[in-house]
Order: structure tokens, then sequence, then C-alpha cells
């Protein structure tokens, strides 16, 4: 049963608290998912798994980090071996994977842990919040599941969850206070990580956005929105506003040494550090030929079939590819460079370019524009 109420608010708080931990965490000892960053039963958990696959998880999904985490773990099993390695190939590593200001943020955070450290982590999440790239969230995050302190642990499927157990009806993201503080009166003293971690995986595999599974769920009979019989309609937000559209243009140039330009994104700001082909600057309407002012060489270009449509989270993206060849030995202009065609791969390209590249490589028949 509920009762007592969160002090200022109208929320009731659970009673006894430690019962509905006790009950989250028994489902959990049958149900936890199997990850490649969890320790297995019994086994302590490794601070640099959990910071590293924290970092990847932040706004991405588990399906989408998995490889990713395997391979950079792979590649660099200490935080002294990622310290060590060149920024460029941790970018390159991380690309695909997107917010590549967590990369630069990671390699930073890394060497901070190796050199100043001496490869430690903190155990605190007020400590952690001072590395770079660890914000509240991360540190609760690390701090609960690698060093046991009681730090409560609120993402998107917490939210959810406990937004649905106390039915909170006042919108996102005004609840967030609300709802740290009431995920703090149910974490528990004992099995704080493993509690964050059972939240976490109440709300992705039965607590879903979309149809949850209330009849599984164990804490169904203390959730306020199953009881009303709305539970699929929190937590509540407000409505979302129409994401804006820009253009631009991107040039896929070839010589005749089979070599592809491409250029360098400065390293801070959208994308920052990363590959890309030479292109237009992103504007609000679509310039449509004009685009081609913008082009690196002074040469003939053609117009994929094919355009990019990429979503960023504040934007929407449309780039017009446009293709040319040019002799072996044409000079690169500055700032940009030759890469071998075969070697793209080898290169930190984010998934527009990739995007880009593909559209220009997979068109037999393109339109002659310029």
């Amino acid at each position: 049963m509920l009762r007592e109420r969160l002090p200022g608010t109208k929320i009731p708080l659970p009673a006894p608290a430690p019962s509905a931990a006790a009950l989250l965490l028994g489902w959990y000892d049958l149900h936890a998912r199997v990850l490649p960053w969890r320790a297995r039963p019994g086994e302590p958990s490794d601070p640099y798994a959990v910071w590293l696959s924290e970092i990847m998880l932040q706004q991405t999904t588990v399906a989408a980090v998995k490889a990713y985490y395997v391979r950079f773990l792979a590649r660099w099993p200490t935080v002294q071996a990622l310290a060590d390695a060149p920024l460029e190939a941790v970018m390159q590593a991380w690309a695909g994977l997107g917010y590549y200001s967590r990369a630069r943020n990671l390699h930073a955070c890394a060497t901070f842990v190796a050199r100043q450290l001496g490869g430690q982590f903190p155990s605190t999440a007020a400590a952690l919040q001072k590395l770079p790239g660890i914000g509240p969230y991360t540190a609760a995050a690390i701090a609960a599941i690698a060093f046991g302190e009681a730090a409560s642990v609120v993402d998107a499927n917490v939210e959810r969850v406990i937004t649905r157990l106390f039915a909170i009806e006042t919108l996102l993201p005004a609840a967030k206070p609300t709802i740290q503080a009431l995920a703090q009166t149910l974490t528990p003293q004992q099995r704080p990580g493993d509690f964050a971690q059972a939240m976490m995986d109440l709300g992705a595999t039965l607590c879903t956005p979309r149809r949850p599974d209330c009849l599984l769920c164990p804490l169904g009979q203390a959730c306020a929105a199953r009881a009303r019989g709305d539970a699929s309609s929190f937590p509540r937000k407000l409505a979302k506003v129409p994401r804006p559209q820009r253009f631009g243009a991107a040039f896929f140039i070839r010589d005749g040494a089979a070599q592809v330009l491409v250029r360098t994104r400065a390293p801070r700001g959208l994308l920052g550090g990363m590959t890309e082909l030479p292109g237009s600057d992103w504007g609000d309407t679509d310039s449509g030929l004009a685009a081609l002012a913008a082009a690196p060489l002074p040469t003939q270009y053609h117009l994929a079939h094919t355009g990019v449509v990429h979503v960023f989270t504040h934007f929407a993206l449309t780039l017009k590819v446009y293709t040319s060849r040019v002799a072996a030995g044409t000079a690169a202009p500055p700032g940009h460079r030759w890469v071998a065609e075969d070697r793209l791969d080898d290169e930190a390209l984010p998934t527009l370019m990739r995007k880009a590249v593909a559209a220009a490589q997979g068109r037999k028949t393109q339109r002659r524009v310029a």
C-alpha cells in the first residue's frame, strides 16, 4: 500500500520503501538482461566497464551500443590503454555511434583518470561529476553499479516507471525533480547498483512506452497508473515542436588514383573532429544550384539521383550529393586531403557522411548539372 507523502508535494510515498525494492530485486534476480558490460551474479562490477558503457548509452539504445562496446573493450581493455590511444583512433572507432562530443570527453576523462588519479575512478557520485563528460545521471549510475553508493539513477526508462507508479500528472521536463526525489526514496542501501539496473530493465522490458505488460510487473499492485487503467498515457509530456529543416550539399570527388577528397571538421561543435566530404554550409532554404559555389575544386559536377536525409536532435538535414572526377595528382585545397577510396572505412566518418558516400557510390546513372 502507499501512504505518507513526499514533503512539499501531493505525491504519496511507498511504505515501506524497502518492500518495493525487495520485490523489484527479486524479479531482477530472475529476469535481468544479459549485457556485455554487466558483471555476472556474485562478481564485482569493473568501474572502467561501467563508465565506458554508460557514456556510450547516453541518448543511444542498448542495441546500438553492444557491438561498439565489445570492439572498444577488446581494443582498449583498460582506462590506461584508452588514455594512451590517439584521439583520432578513438574518434574513428566511435564513428557511426553519434553525439561525437562523447568520444572526445571519453578520451579526455580516460587521460585524466590515468594520469592524475593513478587509473582509479572516484567512488562517489559527487567526485565522479568532476570528471570530463560525466553528468549527474552518469555519475549516479557509476557510483551505484560499480561502487555500491545508494545513488538514485534516473534515465528515460526509470522516468517512465516512476511516473506510472505514482501517476505523476506534471509534464516533463518540469516533473524531473519530483521523479528524482521519488526514485531516491525507493533506492535501497543494499544492492543499489542492482536496483538501478532492475529499474532500467523493468522500463525496457515490461513498463514499455506502449502497451506495458502490467500483469507481469513486480510493482503492478502498487502502481497508481495501473489502478487507473491509463498506464500508457504516462509520462505526461509537452507537445512536440516540429523539427526545423535545413539543407546543404556534399561533394564526392575522386581523382585518377582512386582517392576521395575529404577534410576534418573543427574540433568543437556538431560532428566536431570528424571526417567529412567537403560541402556547403547548412541553411534554412534549399539553395539549389547555388550550392555549387561551395565546391572545393573548379570541375564538372553531377547530382546523384539519391540525396541524403539525416535527423539530428534539433533539426533534420537534407543533403544533395554531387560527384566529380579529377586527374591524378590534383592538389588538395587547403584544409583538405586525399584518402584512398577503399580506406574510407578507416576514417572517422559520421553516419551522415557514410550516407553521402553511399549515395555517391551506389548510383550508376547521374544527372549532369554543371
